[in-house]
């Protein structure tokens, strides 16, 4: 069954608009607006090394495990219903971190924000291309994309405003009153679409989730239990174990939650490896980078997002260009380019942290870091729907979103357990020789994923070469604009 046909009734662009990215914007900006507080939450509620990575995790995972889910949901009872039920989700559960008195009642709340962000994330793109005409789509797209990356890029900032203005609880209560407002403007403005009605994989998403969740486990344990520890290979054995037999089910299953025939393409297989260790990588050097900023150089949250404004807005520099170079060099060249910049980025990073090194020795790192993000997001979004046939456009680029969750919170605990491993501790004095190695560590994941980007294709995907449904499971910046025929590809 395909989409419902658009709705009869007039609704102006801007609203529709508003309504999709409103509560887009809220959800992206949760997934690192917290780092700027990880600190400060140390202190207030006691929390250990392994509590924060948890408090970071819990959302990441959930929104992993259960973004494809909400997608089917969404298509079989109405993607307007899903979506809504994603807001009050999470507007109630930022309410439940924002009480939380303890690091497990956090935890625990986070889990369930991720919940919510799951159905929030995937539905918001598609709902809006489904409510605007087409002559207006591409406008919508493009402010869809830009709210979308603002919020990534001014996470730290307004968390680290928000935190020192008021307190850690602040960023969360902030989420209530834009849950409050985003639910009847949702209802008002945006069809309640379908789509294919395909039987719900649950078993698919339990196995999947409680196997990442134990292999990360096993990781966050290992030091402190002991890698030897019958709770640490029983955790690790028993997530490898669970996630075999995801894959067997999913080779099974009619309506599979994860269509392995997908990774019979090298270019998709290839690219997802790829974004899997580029989010590695970059997301757990940032954990480990904003608490150094703070515990160690003595910067307040606000500082430490200032501080890293170089880093998180050049993406929103240099991601639109993408658009007008990837015709002329192709993808590949771009994403090989962007990864070796971020890896030289994190590397400086590393090689100069002190507790007394000055802003302008870890500049130039911040600002190759950002420049090679820019390069990489957009032509990898794009490598991974290269050679996929529209009909499997949604699938591919939700299983590319969940890996990339995956990837952060893989790379949070192993990075995290490095650190620990190194004798690291949350003090001025105890930080700085455990984070070095684990920022190098990040740094060489990510040059892995630039090895691995050589053997891409150099594949360009213009717009205008995409169907409205295909066009709404890719992030804007990923499409490229209308452009008059371009010279070959690089190879």
């Amino acid at each position: 069954m395909t989409a419902s046909a658009p709705p009869t009734r007039r609704i102006p662009v801007w609203l529709a608009i508003l309504a999709a990215s409103l509560p887009m914007f809220m959800a992206t900006l949760d997934n690192l607006v917290v780092t700027s507080a990880l600190p400060v939450i140390h202190e207030d509620l006691g929390a250990s090394v392994e509590d924060l990575q948890w408090i970071t995790n819990a959302y990441t995972l959930a929104f992993a495990a259960l973004m494809l889910l909400a997608v089917g949901i969404g298509d079989r009872f109405g993607r307007r219903h899903v979506f809504v039920v994603g807001i009050a989700i999470f507007t109630v559960a930022s309410a439940l971190c924002a009480v939380s008195g303890d690091p497990t009642a956090l935890i625990a709340a986070r889990a369930l924000e991720g919940a919510g962000a799951a159905a929030i994330m995937p539905l918001s793109l598609t709902l809006l291309v489904g409510s605007v005409p087409d002559r207006a789509r591409s406008l919508a797209i493009g402010v869809w994309g830009g709210v979308s990356g603002l919020g990534v890029a001014l996470g730290p900032l307004i968390g680290g405003a928000v935190v020192e203005g008021w307190n850690w609880q602040a960023i969360f209560w902030l989420n209530v009153p834009v849950g409050v407002i985003a639910v009847p403007l949702a209802l008002a403005a945006l069809p309640n679409a379908l789509g294919a009605r395909l039987r719900a994989d649950v078993i698919g998403v339990l196995l999947a989730g409680l196997g990442v969740l134990g292999i990360v486990f096993g990781v966050v344990r290992g030091n402190d239990a002991g890698w030897g520890s019958g709770q640490v290979v029983g955790a690790l054995v028993a997530g490898a174990a669970l996630l075999a037999a995801f894959i067997v089910r999913e080779a099974r299953t009619s309506a599979p939650l994860l269509p392995l025939r997908l990774f019979r393409d090298r270019g998709f297989t290839l690219a997802n490896a790829v974004a899997t260790a580029f989010s590695f990588g970059t997301f757990g050097a940032v954990f480990i980078l904003i608490q150094f900023l703070q515990i160690v150089q003595g910067n307040t949250p606000l500082q430490a997002g200032v501080a890293t404004m170089p880093w998180t807005l050049a993406p929103m520099v240099i991601a639109p260009l993408t658009g007008f170079i990837a015709p002329r060099v192709g993808t590949r060249a771009l994403i090989v380019g962007g990864l070796v910049l971020l890896s030289a980025g994190l590397f400086e990073i590393a090689l100069t942290m002190s507790a007394d090194v000055g802003y302008g020795v870890l500049l130039p790192g911040f600002l190759l870091a950002g420049v090679g993000m820019g390069l990489v997001f957009a032509p990898l979004s794009t490598a991974v729907l290269a050679s996929m046939p529209p009909e499997d456009h949604a699938k591919a680029s939700g299983t590319n979103s969940t890996l990339r969750e995956i990837g952060i919170a893989l790379g949070i605990a192993v990075l995290t357990a490095v650190f620990t491993g190194a004798g690291g501790h949350l003090t001025p004095t105890g930080y700085v020789s455990a984070a070095q190695p684990a920022v190098v560590v990040g740094a060489g994941v990510v040059l892995l994923a630039a090895v691995l980007a050589l053997f891409l294709p150099s594949g360009v995907l213009r717009r205008g070469a995409l169907t409205p449904e295909a066009e709404s499971a890719l992030p804007t910046q990923a499409v490229l604009p209308d452009a008059a025929p371009a010279p070959a590809p690089a190879a």
